[in-house]
């Protein structure tokens, strides 16, 4: 198996890296990797037309350099200059990796719901996602978070998966944007899901679920994106969601934002609106606003996108696309957030990639507001009691 310097140096930097630097460099190796099903003689120079060399942030050719840290990738040997040119990497199968957004600010919750205890033993609702996920075969989490609480993050969570599976912190940050663009004054929220995951895009180079850290998704939602992801190569478009009924994501306690799915006959998205402020009115009547201020009539039957995506490498230069679009036009505004199922929903419709909507025997419940706490530990312990987790997850 052939490796270019350059390529081989980005690859160990993502893999061996326990923190995204934020830096723009090295960046969107997977998306250029051939497919490990591809034949031989697809191992290509950087000219080829089909495999082009890796791009930074700024859309520029990575540069080859002379040395490399960290231990290389299972699988691949080093052969730097080959016929002239550099040649670039088909890794053999991967593992899927767990991408968890972590960086949310908690505002409606009132705390860091990320780090708060839920379970019999003191398990947070991430360490249940990160118990199924090991269950389900993933080898590899990556956390993005805030910089201000990595400290906390690591005693309180990270701590107790020393052992159990490889871990990796990327960090979401305002000004960790495309070149050419800036904050703008006054700018304190965070720019969405969308950028979330750009922000992890130095440190996974494997098929990638993507989950929030303060949802309970359930044993077979795992297991089944699992099984999605371990079958598709680093380099496909397949992409895929897992989906949840409506009437059972709502709280008790206030609205909640939801991505609206509609399914063709194969059960393939189409379409997927995002509302915000979805609830029961005074009439007892189910409805949420669009994001163009509209209010939507529903009915709790729809499928929803609870943020459990199912993504390869080649995801990320096309959310940096939609990114870069949604900074155009809307970036000056001091709200204005990216949704992943927005960006999905802009890829399905103009032909860029597909997405499965897979079901799922499991329930969902989350924390939105602090007083669905109850609730959620409630859940936690009716599991425990049907032998669905231990009592204690770690010990």
């Amino acid at each position: 198996m052939l490796v270019g310097l350059g390529a081989l140096a980005g690859i160990a930097h993502a893999i061996s890296s326990d923190v995204c630097s934020g830096h723009p460099g090295l960046r969107s190796l997977g998306g250029n990797l051939a497919s490990p099903t591809n034949p031989p003689e697809a191992d290509r120079c950087p000219g080829s037309t089909r495999f082009p060399p890796p791009l930074d942030w700024h859309g520029q050719p990575l540069r080859p350099t002379s040395f490399l840290t960290g231990p290389l990738p299972v699988g691949l040997r080093l052969k730097s200059v080959v016929g002239g040119g550099e040649r670039f990497p088909y890794p053999p199968a991967m593992k899927p990796t767990l991408l968890v957004l972590a960086a949310g600010m908690g505002s409606r919750y009132g705390g860091l719901k990320q780090i708060d205890p839920m379970g019999p033993s003191g398990e947070t609702l991430l360490d249940y996602s990160v118990f199924d996920a090991l269950r389900a075969g993933f080898d590899r989490a990556v956390f993005v978070i805030r910089p201000d609480f990595e400290e906390a993050f690591r005693e309180r969570v990270l701590a107790r998966f020393a052992g159990r599976i490889e871990t990796a912190l990327a960090f979401q940050t305002l000004d960790r944007l495309p070149a050419g663009f800036a904050v703008p004054a006054g700018r304190e929220k965070p720019w969405g899901t969308t950028h979330a995951i750009l922000c992890a895009r130095d440190v996974v180079a494997a098929p990638f679920a993507m989950i929030n850290a303060d949802d309970f998704y359930g044993r077979d939602s795992f297991a089944v994106l699992g099984r999605q992801l371990g079958g598709i190569g680093v380099d496909s478009t397949a992409y895929s969601m897992v989906g949840f009924t409506l009437a059972g994501t709502l709280s008790d306690h206030g609205t909640v934002a939801r991505g609206v799915c509609r399914t063709d006959e194969q059960g393939f998205l189409t379409d997927i609106q995002e509302l915000t402020a979805v609830g029961r009115v005074a009439s007892g009547a189910l409805e949420g606003t669009a994001l163009d201020g509209s209010v939507v009539a529903l009915t709790g039957s729809e499928p929803v996108s609870m943020n459990m995506w199912g993504f390869t490498p080649q995801a990320f230069p096309q959310l940096e696309a939609d990114f870069r679009e949604f900074l155009a036009a809307r970036g000056g505004e001091a709200k204005s957030e990216c949704y992943i199922p927005m960006t999905v929903g802009s890829l399905v419709k103009s032909g860029q990639a597909s997405c499965e909507v897979l079901p799922t025997s499991s329930r969902w419940f989350g924390a939105t507001y602090a007083e669905d706490k109850a609730a959620v530990q409630a859940n936690l312990r009716e599991l425990v009691a049907a032998g669905e987790y231990p009592a204690s997850l770690w010990t």
